[in-house]
């Protein structure tokens, strides 16, 4: 309170206006790191606290700083690919208005000359420009607890890495609060996608309120949020307080529970209104690339597991029924059908197809099938971009009227985008331009990636219907109604539906953005093939895109765009203001408590390990990293755009024991107690947070019919690829959807004709993938060959039971007449025998097989008795489990009533082992 009475005064005595120059810059980034001394005690002796800055011009006045802190991973490094995906995959103009600033939080003076060298080599045009600052965080910036290196309690040692890395943020984020309008936040082991300031720029204007805390440009941890820097020593006070008790992005999701959740208020409404603040940008433009943590030893496979063993189970599950479906066909087939039948049908299907120019069948306002070679109406554009180099400005690409690559048709051809990494801009006018009023329109028209798509668009714009519309002067600037198509770049895939709404009070148009459908739509930029892109949009204000005739996206105008069309009826006022004696502390230093007479703060959280011995062959002399000997210079490599090329480095061989100056470990001091504070207690003046009372927004507007848009009179194609061989092919622009049908039919349907004819059998596709993939072939056996090994196996008839049939069809034979009495003991004997123990399977096998055969040899009498002899010395043997069964064999024995007594025993016996 005493810094911020002390600044307040000093700036309300200086109400001189001067120029800002480079004295005045450093004036406010001295007072930036001012905060710290409220936190740290032990910065309040320090003059002025100000970070080493190694490279940098003091560049500011730029829209955009990105911060990027980076620490010793080892034998693991991924700045270099980092800071080469972050400024090659920015344009010159972009490069220009942005700083990137590397904090290196690491004390190692090894790693920080390993850096500065390689940026300096790398990256000199950069660091020449200004466009890249180099800055180093002093040892004497981290209060004790926080400044240990090393542990041997690996819970104390990941809660300290955890506090460090919240306090490298904070550090990071105060240098870079007065260089620029926004601050970017990034790790150093991630990977830009494409174009990805120009995305977070058209989205940041895209939003039409200011109240915002801060935008997620990707959903890992602390990469990629946006701030406003004039907010960011807001979110580094928020951070300082609470460093030690969560990691930074959890913090982060805290300040919104501080801000806008007022105490009593529903957790209904207070999430609803964190949707217009909390924003998200899909789908991420940063990925996390870096398989070793920051923290030591820890690596980070999670993702990558997961992604390998899902596809690999979906590789097997579709190659398993892609095989038996295979199998099946070939098993219906095979009698019919030689081996060439297949190919004879296909060829003979597509000869027997007869391709005619689609003719359209009811109203329409544009038609176009390039299938008489010439380009008649078509206007090429002569202008250049704006805030470009001269170079790369002109809309110079080519376009060439030709057929299908792949799958042609004779006689139909498309229009197709012929250059790489130019600009492409042509267009048409429509035959009568399309005023929005009550009837549908609806927009169809045709694309083929013939190569793939590496980086580039393939999307139509609807021109305005305005007085200044010149088709010559058509570029990226050129008044739009409507934009539609797919775009891709990177792993990033699109299906844009954007429109220009005008805003009724001010006038100006502001883009909407329909939400992104939820289908996966690779497919439909990697698979070669020409699909349908269909937009209607209807008067009740509700739309569908469809792709080959298949609804992937609907929804209404009204509620199912990013912004939406009407701004909230009420806004904070901006003029209202915090009182001065607003208490918003929950918590206070407990006043009476006293600091204990034997609380030592002087002693340091971690000393060394006075026991620790220097490892044999540890090599003092060895540098950690050597410039790999078999990497080769890429052939692409433009040394005025990416610098010098040196070989990457990699650990060196030499020092398995460990290389470098060597030092002993940190342990935990026992004697360390850290700096004593009071207990905090509740506040009682505590007020809770203080929020800016609602007002009418002066802006407000209810537009109930978004259907109501500028009308059009032209049709654009304004695009920059880095592929070539974009065929498109039938626009169509009606209102009526069943003309648009029998237009599809007509052109789209024949080419799918010609594909599936053409498209090779499962088995031939399972077959072409062998020759790139060897392994298959295990694939193939295992799939195949498991469920015939199973089949077999379970099916194939058995030797014991056609021995069983040939017994049972001989007793037949032996069958002799017997008397009641003796059918009555018979059943009494089977019910006695089923209470038996089972017997061991040797003596069944005995019964079952020895007795049965002499009974069937004719020999009952001598045979079966010496049968009965073994078997009763064997149960005498085991008389554990064996007596009862003797006494119930003795008995039925004696009660046998018949003549054919050794016979019946025997069977009686056989009975009971069974």
């Amino acid at each position: 309170m005493k810094l911020d009475f002390t600044k307040k005064k000093r700036d309300a005595q200086n109400t001189v206006e001067k120029k800002v120059n480079a004295s005045d810059t450093n004036e406010r980034v001295f007072d930036a790191f001012e905060v710290l001394k409220f936190f740290f005690p032990h910065l309040r002796k320090v003059d002025r606290i100000y970070p080493d800055v190694i490279m940098g011009r003091g560049k500011t006045g730029v829209t955009f700083a990105l911060g990027i802190s980076t620490v010793n991973r080892g034998n693991y490094s991924y700045l270099k690919q980092t800071l080469t995906s972050v400024l090659s995959r920015m344009t010159l103009p972009e490069e220009k208005d942005s700083v990137v600033i590397v904090s290196i939080a690491d004390n190692n003076e090894n790693y920080v000359k390993s850096v500065v060298d390689m940026i300096t080599k790398k990256f000199k045009r950069q660091v020449t420009s200004g466009s890249l600052e180099v800055i180093s965080i002093p040892a004497y910036f981290y209060p004790n607890i926080s400044h240990a290196a090393r542990s041997t309690d690996n819970s104390k040692k990941l809660e300290r890495w955890r506090i460090k890395q919240v306090l490298d943020f904070c550090f990071l984020m105060l240098y870079a609060q007065p260089k620029a309008m926004y601050y970017l936040q990034l790790e150093d082991d991630i990977l830009a996608n494409k174009m990805y300031l120009t995305k977070i720029t058209d989205f940041v204007h895209s939003i039409t309120s200011n109240n915002w805390l801060y935008i997620e440009f990707s959903v890992l941890g602390f990469i990629g949020k946006l701030f406003k820097s004039e907010d960011l020593t807001d979110f580094v006070r928020f951070f300082l307080m609470f460093y030690k008790d969560k990691p930074v992005d959890l913090l982060l999701g805290d300040i919104f529970l501080v801000k806008m959740c007022t105490p009593g208020e529903a957790l209904e409404k207070c999430i609803e209104r964190n949707k217009h603040i909390r924003i998200r940008y899909k789908p991420s433009l940063f990925q996390h690339v870096g398989i070793q943590s920051s923290y030591p030893g820890r690596e980070q496979y999670f993702k990558i597991i997961n992604m390998r063993f899902q596809g690999f189970r979906l590789c097997l599950g579709l190659l398993f029924i892609s095989v038996n479906a295979e199998f099946m066909d070939d098993s219906v087939e095979m009698e019919d059908f030689d081996e060439n039948s297949e190919e004879t049908d296909e060829n003979e299907l597509s000869s027997e197809i007869k391709y005619k120019t689609p003719k359209p069948v009811g109203e329409v306002y544009f038609t176009e099938t390039f299938d008489s070679g010439r380009l008649a109406g078509w206007v090429l554009s002569k202008a250049k971009k704006d805030n470009t180099d001269a170079e790369i400005s002109i809309y110079d690409g080519r376009w060439e009227i030709e057929e299908l690559k792949e799958n042609r048709i004779p006689g139909d051809r498309g229009l197709v985008l012929k250059s790489r990494a130019k600009h492409h801009a042509i267009s048409a006018v429509l035959a009568k331009p399309f005023i929005f009023a009550d009837k549908p329109l609806v927009v169809q028209y045709e694309v083929n990636f013939q190569d793939g798509i590496d980086c580039g668009g393939a999307y139509i714009k609807l021109l305005a219907d305005t007085d200044g519309l010149n088709l010559e002067n058509f570029y990226d600037k050129t008044s739009y109604t409507i934009m539609f198509g797919p775009d891709k770049c990177g792993e990033d895939y699109k299906l844009h539906f954007i429109f220009r709404h005008k805003h009724p009070k001010t006038g100006v148009f502001e883009e909407k953005h329909a939400k992104p459908p939820d289908v996966d739509l690779k497919r439909f930029f990697t698979d070669r093939k020409t699909h349908l892109y269909t937009l209607v949009i209807n008067p009740d204000d509700t739309f569908e895109v469809l792709i080959d005739q298949i609804v992937v996206n609907k929804g209404s105008l009204l509620e199912d765009v990013v912004p939406p069309i009407n701004p909230p009826k009420e806004i904070e006022d901006p003029n209202d203001k915090k009182p001065d004696d607003w208490d918003e502390r929950a918590k206070i230093p407990d006043a009476s408590a006293v600091k204990p007479e034997d609380w030592d703060e002087s002693e340091p959280a971690q000393i060394e390990d006075s026991r620790a011995v220097k490892p044999d062959g540890w090599l003092d002399n060895e540098p950690e990293f050597i410039p790999d000997p078999n990497a080769e210079k890429p052939l692409d490599w433009n040394a005025d755009m990416d610098g010098e090329w040196e070989a990457p480095r990699i650990p060196n061989p030499a020092c398995r024991i460990g290389c470098g100056e060597w030092s002993p470990p940190m342990i935990d001091n026992p004697q360390y107690k850290g700096v004593w504070r009071p207990p905090m207690i509740d506040n009682p003046s505590y007020q809770g947070i203080w929020s800016p009372r609602k007002i009418p927004n002066p802006d407000y507007f209810e537009d109930n019919h978004p259907f109501l848009l500028t009308s059009f009179r032209a049709l654009g194609l304004e695009l920059w690829s880095m592929t070539s061989d974009i065929y498109f092919d039938n626009f169509i622009i009606c209102s009526e959807k069943e003309v648009a049908d029998r237009w599809a039919a007509d052109g789209w349907g024949v080419k799918i004709l010609i594909e599936n004819a053409n498209k090779p059998s499962i088995f031939k596709q399972l077959m072409s993938a062998t020759e790139q993939r060897p392994w298959l072939w295990f694939i193939y056996l295992v799939t195949a060959g498991l469920p015939i090994a199973l089949i077999t196996s379970f099916c194939w008839p058995r030797k014991v039971k056609k021995k069983y049939e040939d017994v049972d069809f001989k007793k037949l034979d032996i069958c002799k007449p017997q008397t009641k009495g003796a059918l009555e003991q018979e059943v009494k004997e089977e019910k006695a025998a089923l209470e038996q123990p089972v017997d061991l399977e040797e003596e069944k096998k005995q019964s079952d097989g020895e007795i049965v055969e002499k009974e069937e040899e004719g020999e009952p009498e001598e045979k079966s008795e010496e049968e009965i002899e073994i078997i009763e010395g064997q149960e005498e043997g085991n008389k554990a489990n064996k007596s009862g069964s003797e006494d119930e064999m003795k008995e039925a024995d004696e009660s046998t009533g018949s003549g054919d007594g050794p016979i019946k025993s025997v069977r009686k016996r056989k009975v009971r082992k069974e």
